[in-house]
């Protein structure tokens, strides 16, 4: 067995019988409270990135794709056609695709308006979603034809027209020309994203259609779910060039125009990536603190254990030999910080992530809670990571030892 290590797990920490000094106990303090903070803010940033990509999904889909205007259509309508069908059909990467149909209308009451835009709820990522953020009501099935006259509002939508479920309104549409429906607020939703839901209310697919006068083949957009939204750049690519190819093979007679949520949500995405900086300071800061106490700590135990060090010099012992116990009782002390900081705030996020008890501003996080996600790669990475840095830090203030006369040592005490 290693000897320095076998010295090591026997040597006591502390001095005059007791397990361990002061400044051991404030040692492990300080790194159980700079692992938590560090967990913490892996898990915050990664929740928010989660949940405000999840929200622009929600409403942008994966990707989309668009009718390109030409001379011979001369409109912005997509159609679903079967050889559309069949290209899409054939890549491997999309799991879902449905037509979107949308159109501006006014919703009125007898004492104020809005100016909305309806889109169909079609789609099982879409319905996933605002069924996820529903406050009031319920989503009806809109593929039953008895449901056509009902829509879901978003909660601010009910708030300015003073709405809630069960009621009726007058919604006007104007295209060709004006047209008027009596709709049922069946459900109200709150996603918190306030630029979406000032503006988007939801109902059938066939309700828009019939309003806007185009066939059930057509639509707006064409909304694609992918199996990993990750990769929606390279699938963003790829779908394109599959569909350049087919306009080439002739089964295609126009172009699309090929978007996804990543530029349809471009400044969010750039919001949170302002975070992966705040985080990458805070874990700097708190490294920072961790080493600079373990440090401490181990200069102290050092100048407690003179006599020791004394003893095991004149038994023989090298320089380097007592050098590497001092290391693996500052690693020891490391290890029982990292544990405590990593069972506790493990332990807090997940009582966070399952009640929502700390609570946020949604008009400024787009959330009404903290979001927090334990990725346990990030969290054995961060541990890792963690714990070779104290080993390198380590290594300089061992030197100490080497100033230690084995003679001046023992006559201390």
């Amino acid at each position: 067995m290693n000897f320095s290590l076998f010295v090591a797990r026997r040597l006591s920490l502390g001095s005059d019988g007791r397990r361990s000094s002061p400044a051991i106990r404030v040692s492990v303090t300080a790194v159980a409270l700079s692992v938590a903070v560090m967990l913490a803010s892996l898990a915050v940033v990664i929740g928010f990135k989660r949940e405000i990509r999840d929200k622009v999904i929600g409403f942008n889909s994966h990707i989309t794709l668009y009718n390109m205007p030409s001379d011979y259509d001369g409109g912005n309508l997509i159609t679903l056609t079967p050889s559309l069908k069949s290209i899409l059909d054939k890549q491997p990467y999309i799991t879902d695709y449905s037509l979107e149909a949308s159109i501006p209308a006014i919703l009125k009451t007898p004492t104020d308006f809005k100016g909305v835009y309806l889109r169909s709820l079609n789609g099982k990522g879409t319905e996933e979603f605002v069924s996820g953020n529903i406050e009031e009501g319920r989503i009806p099935d809109f593929t039953k034809p008895e449901n056509n006259n009902l829509i879901v509002i978003s909660r601010i939508a009910a708030n300015q027209l003073g709405l809630k479920a069960g009621d009726k309104i007058d919604t006007y549409f104007i295209s060709d020309q004006v047209r008027v429906r009596r709709l049922e607020v069946a459900a109200v939703y709150n996603s918190h994203f306030d630029s979406y839901d000032q503006v988007i209310i939801y109902g059938a697919l066939p309700l828009v259609q019939s309003i806007a006068g185009i066939p059930a083949s057509q639509g707006t957009s064409l909304q694609i779910r992918t199996d990993d939204f990750n990769r929606v750049a390279d699938y963003t690519a790829a779908l394109n060039d599959a569909l350049v190819e087919g306009v080439a093979a002739g089964l295609l007679y126009k172009y699309y125009r090929v978007d996804n949520a990543y530029n349809q949500g471009a400044g969010y995405f750039n919001w949170l990536s302002l975070l992966d900086t705040n985080v990458a300071v805070v874990l700097t800061l708190m490294a920072v603190v961790a080493i600079a106490t373990l440090i401490s700590g181990m200069l102290i135990l050092i100048l407690d254990k003179k006599r020791f060090i004394g003893v095991v010099r004149a038994m023989g012992a090298s320089v380097g030999t007592v050098r590497r116990v001092f290391i693996y009782l500052a690693i020891k002390v490391a290890l029982w910080g990292m544990l405590t900081g990593n069972v506790v705030m493990l332990a807090f996020l997940y009582c966070q992530d399952r009640w929502h008890f700390l609570p946020l501003d949604p008009e400024a996080y787009y959330i009404d809670f903290v979001p927090v996600e334990i990725n346990w790669w990030s969290v054995l990475a961060m541990n890792a990571a963690c714990l070779l840095l104290i080993y390198l830090s380590l290594i300089l203030p061992s030197r100490f030892v080497a100033g230690i006369s084995p003679t001046d040592a023992m006559r201390t005490e």
